[in-house]
């Protein structure tokens, strides 16, 4: 009992501490999301309610996994995959190119847009994720809770950047096209999968913090380790799936936008390219092309010059 008031205290200042940016994060986005509005560029409700959704994870997993997460491995674990896989999944997904335009222009920031490339994110994530689960500095985060704040951060901010080759704002190369997706969404996988396997089959626990809660909750702590490395193979399961079902729907829908552009291209007279219509579909362009397209003469398609859009999008 002695141990557990700081170790309570501890949970509690990490949490504080963390929860505080989280809740300036989300007002700014409602902020940008207000000027945008005003802007007519609305970011569509299910982006923010995905935005908001994400920041509500963060915080229910803090709040309620916080005290048990300092006690058990599996709770930790999931505390963890709720933050680095879900919540960040859901912060990308709220995301549109006008909503961080500002961000971008900021010199830095623009700079670091590389670090957004599928060959670095996913890399960049993978070292993160097996870095932080090494002894010496996962349990350096269990008794610190600046250690624990910064371990959260990263888990948050390099999951946003693997996620946002797959669904963010950010254009990306054209190669990762549907099936560079698909193997990206499979590399995720495995890397957590083979994680997942040291947990469960290596027999040793790596984490002898947990050992007081292990045997408060009257199971061992290799039991405990795989337990958590259970619960992370059926998430990245379950979460591939999802993922992969996604995708594909997203593909029919982006084949079907750029054919109508297309065919309402020709239906007009007026000159516009698959790669272009491509372009537009992907970036979330495909309505402001078509208005572009409907208000466009068809004489344009005889000599002058396309619409401003037509040659940028």
């Amino acid at each position: 009992m002695v141990l557990q008031v700081p170790l309570a205290a501890s949970t509690a200042f990490g949490a504080v501490l963390q929860l505080g940016p989280l809740a300036a994060f989300g007002l700014l986005y409602a902020r940008r999301v207000r000027t945008l509005a005003h802007a007519r560029q609305a970011v569509p409700g299910w982006r923010q309610a995905c935005f908001y959704g994400g920041c509500v994870t963060i915080a229910a997993a803090l709040t309620s996994l916080g005290s048990p997460s300092q006690e058990l491995l599996w709770a930790h674990m999931v505390e963890h995959l709720l933050l680095g896989d879900i919540a960040s999944l859901l912060l990308v997904l709220g995301l549109t190119g006008p909503l961080i335009a500002p961000i971008l222009r900021i010199g830095l920031f623009s700079r670091l847009r590389v670090l957004a490339h599928p060959l670095i994110a996913l890399p960049l994530w993978a070292l993160d994720l097996y870095a932080w689960h090494l002894p010496i500095f996962y349990q350096a985060a269990l008794r610190h809770s600046w250690v624990h704040a910064l371990e959260h951060v990263m888990f948050v901010g390099f999951g946003m950047n693997m996620w946002m080759c797959l669904f963010g704002p950010l254009p990306m190369p054209r190669w990762f096209g549907g099936g560079a997706k698909v193997a990206y969404i499979l590399a995720v996988r495995l890397a957590e999968t083979v994680l997942a396997n040291v947990f469960v089959w290596s027999g040793t626990a790596f984490y002898p913090f947990y050992a007081s809660g292990d045997a408060a909750a009257h199971i061992s702590p290799v039991t405990d380790q795989q337990i958590a490395g259970g619960v992370m193979m059926v998430e990245g399961s379950v979460l591939t799936l999802c993922l992969c079902c996604w995708l594909f729907l997203v593909a029919m829908r982006e084949a079907e936008e750029r054919q109508d552009l297309l065919e309402l291209a020709r239906a007009r007279g007026l000159e516009l390219s698959e790669e272009r219509a491509k372009r537009a579909v992907q970036a979330g362009r495909a309505g402001e092309l078509r208005r572009r397209l409907e208000g466009a003469a068809p004489k344009e398609a005889a000599g002058a010059s396309p619409p401003p859009l037509l040659a940028s999008s």
